[in-house]
């Protein structure tokens, strides 16, 4: 019996590809477009992709050097210094928390997972005010510490974590410690080198979710400047807290500044996502 695919099917499904291929790509095109128009182009053809006249006075705003006072390179910097701070955070104790849970018996293990599962499906808005409480209690209310200290460890990213480590064969483990190397040292050296796949997939959702985060900067700063984010900050230039009138090229270059960082990330890593499945079954 021949299974091959006809010609004419393959025609029909590369077609279909490409539709909804340029279906989804279309609106960030439009999203760049728009960003080199003027402010009358922008409102009078916003469908548009060819600029008319090619303006460039959103991106000299944002970069201060034009009229408008956007103090985009401070929302860059904070966004920058959290996003990097909670990766580099939730990556090293999500991953050490997940290797406790899976490999150290202590007492109380299974009840700390079971709290964990019970983190995980609380909503988010949830805990909204809890954290305002928090850090105002602390004394760290609109400050930096503040806003990493909160995400710096994720339910989400120890379960994951721990689903992996319990994945990798016990043998492995018990060879290093033969050898001599203690808990932290086969940690360290033997397994964490096998989690690649799971390490690349934690460090985009952290960097990711720490970078759009907008509800817990919201709540733990006072919404100034000083303390903005990209995402806080566009949602003020949205709202027209930084300026009257449409500025429709003003905020899609700023939108466009915030999508850039996590899609040069995801696209920079996405061939470990098709060949991390494999690389581990291999390893393991």
């Amino acid at each position: 019996m021949n299974t091959r695919t006809s010609p004419l099917k393959q025609v029909l499904l590369y077609a279909a590809l490409v539709l909804f291929a340029v279906f989804f790509i279309y609106p960030f095109f439009i999203q760049i477009a728009t960003s080199f128009k003027t402010d009358p182009d922008a409102a009078a053809h916003p469908l548009s992709l060819i600029p008319n006249p090619f303006d460039a006075h959103a991106w000299k705003d944002i970069f201060g050097q034009g009229a408008a006072h956007v103090p985009a390179p401070t929302w860059i910097k904070n966004s920058v210094l959290v996003a990097v701070v909670v990766t580099c955070g939730r990556v090293f104790l999500d991953s050490l928390a997940g290797y406790a849970l899976s490999r150290v018996k202590f007492r109380g293990r299974g009840f700390i997972f079971g709290a964990l599962l019970a983190v995980m499906s609380v909503p988010g808005v949830a805990l909204l005010i809890p954290k305002f409480l928090m850090v105002n209690y602390l004394g760290i209310y609109d400050t930096y510490t503040a806003m990493i200290l909160p995400l710096i460890v994720d339910a989400a990213g120890v379960f994951i974590m721990k689903q992996f480590f319990d994945s990798v064969p016990i043998s492995i483990e018990e060879a290093a410690r033969m050898d001599g190397a203690s808990i932290f040292r086969t940690f360290w050296s033997v397994v964490l080198p096998m989690a690649r796949p799971a390490l690349i997939t934690l460090t985009i959702l952290s960097f990711q979710g720490s970078w759009n985060e907008f509800s817990h900067f919201l709540v733990v700063t006072k919404g100034t400047p000083d303390h903005q984010t990209l995402v806080t900050g566009l949602a003020s230039l949205t709202s027209g807290q930084l300026g009257a009138g449409t500025q429709y090229p003003l905020k899609l270059a700023a939108a466009l500044l915030t999508t850039i960082p996590v899609a040069i990330l995801f696209f920079s890593l996405q061939r470990y996502f098709v060949s991390g499945a494999n690389e581990g079954g291999v390893k393991g």
